[in-house]
């Protein structure tokens, strides 16, 4: 019998280790959507059997009137307001400031650039809380304190996003630089019209990252606010629903699930942004 003719061997555990694969990764997916089911379950219960024993995934109905009490209870609405505020205008500055920032790290030559730059990354190792006090201090010099201008100028200005802007801005080609000036562009024509276009999938890696750190963010905005229905954004709104009288789960559980909603409409918008953003920017594992 000719070789071509041969029957091929089965497939059978090529197949076997697929399967295996799939369900590894399905009990894995099913580990951290767990706490999320848990979490939209909760806030569908009535308030008396969130801790009934024995425990039951769902109540005796589905009470979609806690996602309205929620709203009644506290000035919720105006937490949200607060945190879109902070976190778009945040996230804009902090995007502008960024691709700025990498652009003359990568493109412009001038007298300690790279000393600069490396000083600028040395600020990423030191940690949040060690910032806290004087960063307090100075906000109270500037007479900022309980504003949004506190909540949204300190963390304005990360390190991270001038490297994650000056990696992308590295592999573009420089003959794009020499042929805009050809065209008679110059530096700032050069950027606006040439790399800032080819940079907009990093951005919005960059752009996600930061909207969702100033969204999730709890200790600033703990410290700096003194008028909580005033200034407060979501996660501060959302340690109000623990006070004196008891802590009402069931608003809290509601509560957070409505507080996903935003950035799981920004993941979705920019879904395809953050691909090309993270093969493009290195995060990939290039």
């Amino acid at each position: 019998m000719s070789s071509l003719t041969r029957a091929r061997p089965p497939a059978t555990p090529s197949r076997l280790r697929h399967a295996i694969g799939y369900a590894l990764l399905c009990l894995i997916a099913l580990a951290f959507l767990a706490p999320l089911i848990y979490m939209v379950a909760t806030s569908l219960k009535p308030a008396g059997e969130t801790f009934e024993s024995p425990p039951t995934l769902w109540g005796s109905e589905l009470r979609w009137q806690n996602y309205a009490d929620v709203f009644t209870y506290l000035p919720f609405e105006r937490f949200i307001v607060n945190g879109v505020i902070v976190a778009v205008l945040g996230t804009a500055i902090n995007v502008a400031v960024a691709a700025l920032s990498g652009y003359a790290f990568s493109r412009l030559r001038w007298r300690g650039r790279n000393l600069v730059f490396a000083l600028f990354l040395a600020t990423l190792m030191i940690p949040q809380d060690v910032l806290v006090i004087p960063m307090y201090v100075m906000m109270q010099d500037f007479g900022w304190v309980d504003s949004f201008q506190a909540l949204i100028i300190p963390w304005a200005f990360t390190a991270f996003g001038a490297f994650l802007s000056r990696q992308f801005f590295l592999t573009v080609p420089r003959e794009l630089d020499d042929a805009a000036r050809m065209d008679g562009a110059g530096t700032v024509r050069t950027f606006f019209a040439v790399m800032l276009p080819l940079a907009r999938p990093t951005l919005a890696v960059l752009a996600v990252f930061t909207f969702i750190a100033y969204w999730n963010s709890f200790l600033w905005p703990l410290i700096i606010v003194n008028d909580v229905e005033a200034h407060a954004t979501v996660p501060l709104g959302l340690q109000q629903f623990f006070g004196q009288q008891g802590s009402q789960w069931h608003l809290v559980m509601a509560a957070s699930v409505i507080s996903m909603l935003p950035t799981v409409i920004i993941l979705l918008l920019l879904q395809r942004h953050l691909i090309r953003g993270i093969v493009t920017s290195g995060l990939g594992g290039r």
